[in-house]
This record gives C-alpha cells, sequence and structure tokens, in this order.
C-alpha cells in the first residue's frame, strides 16, 4: 500500500488522545506522514515540545507529529485521510475552510459527539467519503499540549458512508487498530450514534439546567422524568428515521447512568456554570429540535429546556 498523507484537526482530548497514538505507531513503523493542525498556544507547545499524552497506556509520553501546521489553508491537496476532531460548534467553519481539500478520494472521519454530525459535514462537502464514528474516550486537555488519559482504552464505533458504501476503508481500520485503538467496524453504525446521543443529550441537558449530577437526575423524581421526556422526543425521531436503537433503550439509557459514580457532572453542565457560552448545548437541543421539525414530532420537552438553560 502506497504511502498515505493523513492529517489531524484538533488536539484536545480526543483529537489528542488518537493523533498521539497515529503518530507514535507510525515513528516506530514509518509508513504514512502524519500532520497536526493546531492553533495559538498548542500549536506552539507541539512545535517546541512535542505532543504529550499522559496514560498508562504508554511509557514514551511525548511524540512529534510529521508535519505540524497552524492553517487549514496549509493540509496537503492530496490529503488521504482527514481526522476532524474540534468542537461541535467549530465543525461548519472548519469545513468551509477544507472543502477545496476534499477529492473524490478523501476519507473524512469526524471524532466528535452528536448525532447530526455526518448530516452537517454533508451539507457543506460534497466531495469524499465521510465515515460516522461514535467515540468513547477519557480524555482531557490538562494543558496546551498536553492531554490526560484515565481509564479503558479510547474506542471508536466506525461505520460506512451511506451514500458510499463501496469505498475502500479496510486500510483506515487497520491503520486505527495498528495504533492499538479499540476499534470496532460496522457496516451501519447510526444505531451505536443515537444510543450514545440519548445519554449525552438527555442527561447533559437536564444536569446543566439544575446543575445536579448524573446520579441525582437518576435518584430525583422531577429531574428523571424531564430526562425521560427527552429522551422519549428523541425515540420518536430515531423511529422516524429508522434507526435500529434497542426497543428498551430509555431504559437502558439509565441503566448506563446508574453505572457512573452518583456525583458525575456532565461536560454541558460543567461549561453552563462555568458561564462559557460556547457549549454544546445546540449540539443537543438544536439536533433534536431541526429533526423533530423536519419529521413533525414533539420536542416541546426539549425546546424548553433548552429555554430555560440560555436563561440562566
Amino acid at each position: 500500500m502506497k504511502a498515505k498523507n493523513i492529517t489531524v484537526i484538533g488536539l484536545g482530548g480526543v483529537g489528542g488522545y488518537f493523533g498521539f497514538k497515529l503518530a507514535q505507531q507510525n515513528k516506530n513503523n514509518p509508513e504514512n506522514q502524519i500532520t497536526f493542525v493546531a492553533r495559538g498556544e498548542t500549536y506552539e507547545t507541539v512545535k517546541n515540545n512535542g505532543l504529550t499524552l499522559l496514560s498508562e497506556e504508554h511509557s514514551e509520553a511525548t511524540v512529534q507529529p510529521d508535519r505540524l501546521i497552524d492553517n487549514l489553508s496549509d493540509i496537503e491537496e492530496l490529503a488521504d485521510l482527514i481526522f476532524i476532531c474540534v468542537k461541535e460548534y467549530d465543525l461548519e467553519n472548519v469545513c468551509h475552510q477544507i472543502k477545496n481539500k476534499v477529492t473524490d478520494t478523501t476519507i473524512l472521519v469526524a471524532l466528535m459527539n452528536g448525532a447530526d454530525i455526518y448530516d452537517r459535514i454533508r451539507k457543506i462537502i460534497t466531495a469524499g467519503t465521510i465515515l460516522p464514528a461514535c467515540v468513547y474516550v477519557a480524555s482531557h486537555n490538562k494543558a496546551k499540549g498536553i492531554v490526560e488519559h484515565k481509564g479503558s482504552t479510547g474506542k471508536i464505533i466506525i461505520g460506512k458512508d451511506p451514500h458510499h458504501k463501496n469505498t475502500d476503508i479496510d486500510w483506515v481500520i487497520s491503520l486505527l487498530k495498528d495504533s492499538k485503538a479499540d476499534i470496532t467496524y460496522k457496516d451501519d453504525n447510526f444505531a451505536d450514534i443515537w444510543t450514545k446521543f440519548f445519554f449525552i443529550a438527555s442527561f447533559g441537558m437536564v444536569s446543566a439546567r439544575y446543575n445536579k449530577s448524573i446520579g441525582q437526575i437518576c435518584e430525583e423524581g422531577p429531574l428523571k422524568q424531564r430526562a425521560t421526556k427527552i429522551m422519549e422526543e428523541i425515540k420518536a425521531i430515531t423511529d422516524g428515521l429508522s434507526i435500529g436503537v434497542p426497543p428498551d433503550i430509555i431504559e437502558k439509557t439509565f441503566e448506563k447512568a446508574a453505572s457512573f459514580p452518583p456525583a458525575t457532572p456532565t461536560s454541558l453542565q460543567l461549561d453552563v456554570n462555568a458561564g462559557k457560552e460556547n457549549n454544546e448545548l445546540d449540539l443537543f437541543a438544536g439536533a433534536i429540535i431541526s429533526y423533530g421539525t423536519k419529521l413533525n414530532t414533539d420536542t416541546s420537552e426539549t425546546q424548553l429546556i433548552s429555554t430555560e438553560i440560555k436563561n440562566l
């Protein structure tokens, strides 16, 4: 297989974790060109000191990419694989900047939360193959250019582009597996993406509205009722889209929540109560309301709690 040009956009908790693994694997077995895209202080830190990953999985904590850039316009014209690992509110901006870099042979993978990520990218980038992905990794930026990871190995459930099912993606799966990430491949992984969304959207919004933990939402009746209503609205959407989530998805979502330490907060809760205007509220509520409008399903609870959060 010929050498590939691989670009990782964003070196936060997700991009930094998986980008580190890709760069370290390539350092040990040089086959491809790994490019990192970072901005500001992160760019300067990686340029001078490399990207650091604090994780029990790696004894060698720092790695340098083959190429480091701070401007999306400098991405290789013939990039074979682009990982988009930015905050959801940056997605459209990034897509507009890279769309002229994407050819019919380019493969994009967005390692982001959200049920509508594929649709949002495809509205802007019409060329190339976009692989839907569902990500689980307990990692965060400890400082600029330094990512801390705890718990189990980061997991990606990756699927085919529903509009480009014949694209050869075996090499992408092999690349990720060789980097020692936990990779599961499915022809259709949208049920996995939506299953995660049931949890992060409902618990994210209720926890942010009341500044209550995951455990408190499970235990306090009125909060559990609001989370349930949001999940019922999401279930109507998945039914309308013919997404094959489990019929008992709401019960299973609460079972998942109960597996967390009771005092666990959500990222939206932390951001909202820290006064951060850039947060995941539109990622959750925006997607539910948009799909509900298209499918003519009720999203009144989501609309209400979204308004309440914005008025905090």
